[in-house]
């Protein structure tokens, strides 16, 4: 499992700060901020993750860093598809479609070519590690 900062919402605060400032980019790394609303609280929250285009697909993945439970943004997003992106200098409302099958599986292969650290995440856990795609409204 990766190691995450002690307090990750004051870093997630910051990152978030510093990608706002910018611009709505990081040069270093694929990174977007992805705004859900919550299942229970019905509060909107923002996290930062890392984001992979294949073909014109964004996608994420929500390997939660190897952890043996789904993140809670993703709990978050299948309880209300309707999400807020943040990428590339734009902003945009999105609904997020976990992928399923043969298309959730090709995609996960293809990822983890490019992010080998994928694969030790899924190894690590038994869950079945989701991949979401972040479709553009009105598209």
């Amino acid at each position: 499992m990766s190691q995450l900062p002690n307090d990750q919402h004051e870093y997630n605060r910051k990152l978030i700060a510093e990608f706002r400032e910018n611009g709505r980019r990081l040069e270093e790394r694929p990174l977007l901020l992805l705004t859900a609303t919550g299942r229970r609280s019905g509060i909107r929250r923002t996290t930062p993750m890392m984001y992979v285009r294949l073909d014109d697909r964004l996608l994420v993945i929500a390997s939660n860093a190897g952890a043996p439970k789904h993140p809670a943004w993703y709990h978050n997003l299948v309880a209300d598809p309707a999400v807020t992106v943040e990428v590339d200098g734009d902003e945009y409302a999105a609904t997020a479609r976990p992928t399923t099958g043969a298309d959730r599986d090709a995609l996960f292969a293809r990822i983890s070519e490019q992010y080998p650290f994928f694969v030790d995440h899924q190894k690590g856990v038994s869950r079945t590690i989701p991949v979401v795609e972040l479709i553009k409204s009105g598209r």
